[in-house]
């Protein structure tokens, strides 16, 4: 079948739900892929900050090869051995205590949400989430996402989410009462522009939830899993959440995510409550498994502080350089590139007609979250290939 044709295909009988670009991606390797008419592509996408190891990891591979001839599938009445090694690792890597595995992101929150509600026993059941927010599009966690552009066809929502300034602990002080039962926040927002927490916000936050009995929610599935060079963000501010949601890199390419909890929350839910058919089946888990014993033989850690400061110093070289670019931010491989003008779109179309692949956050700003294991010659490669597109535009 020809390129065209896939495309074809794909326009009609996919549902339009995605502006697709005209691509067939079909292999990868390393920190490249490859369409289907062998065109090379670096990419600082890594298919949303998910391929942290990169593409064609042979270890990765081999290991989800070996599960399969093993055992596929089989119900949660039963342990498997994958996944009781990945709950430890996680629990460990984490500072939680107890997870229960999900199949995306958006699952996460929604296992989040319901801890705090049967917490919260007799109140009413408020949350306070942020402004500018994301955290999925399932309906209890775009209940929660501070962002109308998402939300506004699909109303009414779950009731009693408030929506606080992010990094404004006054606006979130301003929310709390009687009622209130947890505060929802990305330690980084992602869709909403790369917009780090502060170290007063955050812990700010902490002592809010310490003070008034409240669930602390850390949505870390875009910005943990090593991609600020700790294994979470909110560990650079020496805070542990009650209940952490993690996704994306957790397995690096299958479908699983997790919410994890601690002290007050990791027994609110009990049999009955809460339920999966195929989170957490041996073969999602034997692939967050074998994550965690990669990211620690190769360092991954160590190399995303190591090359972070390099790309930092690179995408602030642009800053200096045109003066289209307003200004960058970020933290650790989850960087921004704020625009003046809402061109974003527009440099990421030519960005992909010239072999690089990068994603928007927002109208203005140019996002890169790229595989974890990128060295200082990608992003020399990347910076290359932007600087002859911001000299076009």
């Amino acid at each position: 079948m020809t390129t065209k044709e896939y495309i074809e295909n794909g326009e009609k009988y996919l549902m339009h739900t995605y502006n697709r670009y005209q691509v067939v991606l079909e292999k990868g390797d390393g920190v490249y892929l490859y369409d289907t008419d062998g065109k090379k592509y670096l990419d600082f996408n890594a298919g949303i900050a998910v391929y942290a190891l990169g593409y064609n990891n042979k270890e990765y591979n081999d290991a989800l090869k070996n599960q399969i001839d093993n055992l596929l599938h089989t119900s949660n009445y039963y342990y498997s051995a994958p996944t009781a090694e990945a709950a430890r690792k996680v629990c460990e890597a984490s500072g939680m205590e107890k997870v229960f595995f999900t199949n995306s992101g958006a699952e996460a929150i929604e296992g989040a949400l319901k801890i705090a509600k049967k917490y919260a026993k007799n109140k009413n059941h408020e949350i306070i989430a942020m402004k500018h927010s994301f955290h999925g599009r399932t309906i209890g966690a775009l209940s929660a996402t501070g962002n109308e552009h998402y939300r506004e066809a699909f109303n009414p929502l779950v009731p009693n989410i408030k929506f606080a300034e992010f990094n404004n602990l006054d606006s979130v002080k301003e929310l709390v009462n009687s009622n209130t039962c947890a505060i929802i926040l990305e330690t980084v927002q992602g869709e909403g522009g790369i917009y780090p927490a502060s170290a007063e916000f955050i812990k700010g936050v902490r002592k809010i939830c310490d003070d008034n009995d409240l669930i602390m929610i850390a949505d870390e599935v875009q910005c943990g899993m090593g991609r600020t060079g700790k294994m979470y963000a909110y560990q650079h501010f020496d805070v542990l959440p009650d209940v952490v949601c993690t996704a994306k890199a957790l397995g690096c390419g299958v479908p699983v995510g997790a919410f994890l909890a601690r002290g007050k929350a990791k027994d609110v839910l009990v049999p009955g409550d809460h339920g999966s058919t195929y989170g957490g089946n041996p073969f999602v888990t034997c692939a967050v498994s074998t994550v965690f014993d990669l990211f620690e033989k190769y360092n991954v850690l160590d190399n995303v502080n190591k090359v972070s400061k390099y790309l930092e110093e690179k995408l602030d070289g642009l800053v200096s350089e045109f003066d289209i670019v307003d200004s960058r931010r970020g933290l650790g491989f989850m960087q921004g590139l704020v625009l003046k003008e809402n061109l974003a779109g527009k440099v990421v179309s030519e960005a992909l007609e010239k072999g690089l692949i990068i994603i928007t956050a927002g109208a203005n700003v140019v996002r890169f979250v790229p595989p974890l294991v990128i060295k200082e010659e990608n992003v020399d490669e990347m910076i290359g290939i932007l600087r002859v597109i911001l000299k076009e535009i």
